[in-house]
């Protein structure tokens, strides 16, 4: 294994700063509510909203301004996001049996009663970010869809955002962005409601107070910069695996965009590509600094090679384009969604294919999936003992809590054995 472009910054160094400052926000809007909210958002979006909640009558003035065209696109994305989800949601089922005579078991599905959407801002208005999130948790039967966003257009939410979380199911929807979002939604405040579950992607601040809040709330996952793995053979395009991967850099100046060729002529022809493609982006453009900083060019021996460097790298995105795809698809473990052949692009993921593109980063695959339907949907057990069954598990637990030396335990079962 040869490295042609090796990684300039360690991503995963402790920032202390961003610890600090979301500790004290956290713990701010924790304890002073509305206050310390309209103090941040002062302090970190310039100026606060009177009311951070948007009301029907500004949520149908901005849907209005749209044109119809951008309207067909997020209706589109919300369409095949909800089928997608619907389609998930049928493969979970409840269970019911009986384990051996009079003891029933099994378990039920049943969804969370209310959850919080987080919806970066960042430089553009993202149209499936939204529905990405919420869509999903309206499948799965959550009653309380609250979303947050960066009110960061003209004093408000970007139109095209706030039309794709009321299509999505969104059931309240307010003008706050950042790690006091976060806060607000996990603890309540005097005109945010509290929720049980915080769901969607964000900066390092966001992922931050998710870390830090959860807990007392549940989360999805804590996702950083976007990432993307690009394998290679000598049938790849270069053209497309250049673009596949700057797609992704453009994200944040901290993404991470891997190309793990089995070949040093396809791997030098991507590079070459790719210092050519990135001269059509503007200079302000994330994709330069991630590039240069974040991007990495890997040589292995084979198609062996490249699958146990992807497994080890565990990307968020992992697309192949390579002969083998059956091979990559059997062996492959470690992604956060697997992309196959040259026309799978991750960019269709990120728009309007359907699944979900909130998904783990920093290795996180290895132990968990992306946002899905299940994300929002808790399984729980019930039982019912009745005789006979009764009297093998009471004997059965009278003996065991002996052994433990657990006297209490050992009066509740025994007192229901029957002679």
């Amino acid at each position: 294994m040869n490295i042609l472009k090796e990684v300039k910054k360690d991503t995963k160094e402790l920032d202390l700063n961003t610890v600090e400052t979301v500790f004290n926000i956290i713990d701010d809007i924790k304890n002073e509510g509305d206050k310390s909210l309209k103090f941040y958002e002062d302090k970190f979006s310039g100026e606060s909203r009177k009311h951070f909640k948007l009301s029907d009558e500004e949520i149908e003035q901005l849907i209005n301004s749209l044109d119809v065209d951008t309207k067909k696109i997020i209706e589109l994305n919300v369409k095949r996001i909800k089928e997608f989800a619907e389609a998930q949601l049928a493969t979970i089922n409840p269970l019911e049996g009986y384990f051996g005579e009079g003891i029933r078991m099994g378990h039920k599905i049943i969804p969370i009663d209310s959850i919080g959407a987080y919806v970066p801002g960042g430089r553009y208005p993202l149209l499936s970010s939204g529905p990405m999130v919420v869509a999903p948790a309206k499948v799965a039967g959550v009653s309380n869809i609250i979303a947050c966003s960066p009110a960061n257009y003209n004093g408000s939410i970007h139109p095209a955002v706030v039309y794709g979380l009321k299509l999505s199911g969104a059931t309240e929807i307010y003008g706050i962005g950042g790690s006091q979002a976060i806060a607000a939604m996990a603890y309540g405040t005097e005109s945010v409601t509290q929720v049980d579950m915080i769901a969607g992607p964000g900066n390092k601040f966001v992922a931050e107070a998710k870390k830090q809040v959860f807990g007392d709330v549940g989360i999805d996952m804590i996702a950083g910069p976007s990432e993307i793995v690009v394998i290679s053979d000598d049938s790849s395009n270069p053209e497309l695996c250049a673009a596949d991967l700057l797609a992704q850099s453009e994200h944040d100046p901290n993404s991470r965009a891997i190309l793990i060729s089995s070949t040093k002529d396809m791997a030098d022809k991507v590079y070459l590509e790719i210092k050519n493609q990135i001269k059509d982006f503007s200079d302000d453009s994330p994709v330069h600094k991630s590039w240069e900083d974040m991007g990495e060019i890997i040589i292995t021996e084979n198609d062996e090679e490249s699958i146990k460097l992807s497994n080890e790298i565990a990307g968020e995105h992992v697309q192949v384009h390579c002969k083998n795809l059956k091979k990559y698809e059997q062996e492959l473990k470690n992604y956060g969604s697997l992309f196959l052949g040259s026309n799978s692009s991750v960019v269709f993921s990120d728009k309007v294919s359907g699944t979900n593109h909130t998904l783990p980063t920093n290795k996180a695959s290895k132990f968990t999936g992306g946002l899905w339907v299940g994300s929002y949907l808790k399984t729980q057990t019930f039982q019912e003992i009745n005789e006979p069954g009764l009297n093998t598990l009471a004997e059965h637990s009278t003996q065991q809590s002996d052994i433990e030396g657990l006297h209490g335990h050992k009066m509740s079962a025994y007192k229901r054995l029957k002679n």
